[in-house]
């Protein structure tokens, strides 16, 4: 592995038909435990489709955050709503087809100093988002602290 490159590990252990617990390994993290959801599963935690769109939303929030402290702001508390889209491909097998995120701000646009610079590249810094770009559509809208919705430049 070169410099540049990272990895991090987890462990899965089937704790009863489809619910797992995940450790993240070498961390501190909390074991985290996933399910199917009914009839298959118990419903005892997230499935892995409830956490791609949790990995999307929460790393564009984070990212969104971080482009706007990089020019200095304190924004007040940013929220993330997600909803994720399901259809039969070819084969009548589930595929994720869509992600939609809406991020809210808690602050009008006019108080957030570069605010379109930030808008600009936040979701360049979205690890999450970006590779799953790959192959599922992602779209993204952020609105201002009075709902206002804001501009974004098309994704590259």
């Amino acid at each position: 592995m070169s410099e540049a490159e990272q990895s991090f590990g987890i462990t899965l252990e089937q704790v009863s038909d489809y619910e797992f617990r995940v450790r993240f390994d070498g961390t501190a993290i909390p074991d985290l435990i996933t399910d199917e959801t009914s009839p298959l599963g118990g419903d005892a935690g997230p499935n892995p489709t409830h956490l791609i769109a949790t990995a999307v939303a929460n790393c564009l929030a984070a990212s969104l955050l971080f482009a706007l402290r990089k020019y200095k702001n304190s924004p007040g508390t940013i929220g993330a709503k997600a909803k994720l889209s399901m259809a039969r491909n070819e084969h009548g097998r589930l595929r994720v087809t869509h992600i939609g995120v809406d991020l809210q701000l808690a602050d009008k646009a006019e108080v957030l100093a570069h605010l379109d610079r930030a808008l600009a590249q936040f979701e360049d810094f979205c690890i999450a988002t970006q590779s799953v770009r790959q192959g599922i559509k992602v779209d993204v809208s952020v609105h201002d602290g009075e709902g206002k919705l804001l501009p974004l430049p098309e994704a590259g």
